[in-house]
């Protein structure tokens, strides 16, 4: 069973032709998230410890809206644009997953899909169809 997942009024509208999340039997494949508000606007400015925190804001909604908790993540990728920030989104990623350490994947890019974005990151969760 394949299930799309779209968190119409809580994630802004796709920039492109996605799904938020797609839902196949247990697993959880969660596009690239950017920070921004329900409206579209980014959150954070020029802080990455900020945007981060929006863009794991809004992975918690993706994940709450599949009945998931930051602990059946099991791997993540993170997108940067300045490898200089890993250790603030690293601080913000700690608080978020607590004791869960899903596998991780950490990669420089030149630019994401939002010209200000200076942090994506994208997931897949493991979510038992009993819940």
């Amino acid at each position: 069973m394949i299930e799309r997942l779209r968190l119409d009024g809580k994630l802004p509208d796709p920039i492109s032709h996605y799904t938020d999340a797609v839902r196949a039997d247990n697993t959880l494949w969660i596009s690239g998230i950017l920070p921004l508000d329900a409206n579209g606007t980014l959150v954070g400015g020029n802080d990455a410890a900020a945007q981060a925190e929006q863009v794991l804001a809004n992975l918690a909604l993706v994940l709450e809206a599949a009945k998931a908790s930051f602990a059946d993540v099991v791997k993540v990728g993170v997108y940067v644009r300045r490898m200089g920030d890993r250790e603030a989104i690293d601080q913000a990623r700690q608080r978020r997953f607590g004791n869960a350490r899903p596998a991780s994947t950490l990669v420089q890019v030149s630019a994401l899909a939002h010209p200000d974005a200076l942090v994506e990151i994208d997931a897949v969760a493991h979510v038992p169809s009993s819940r």
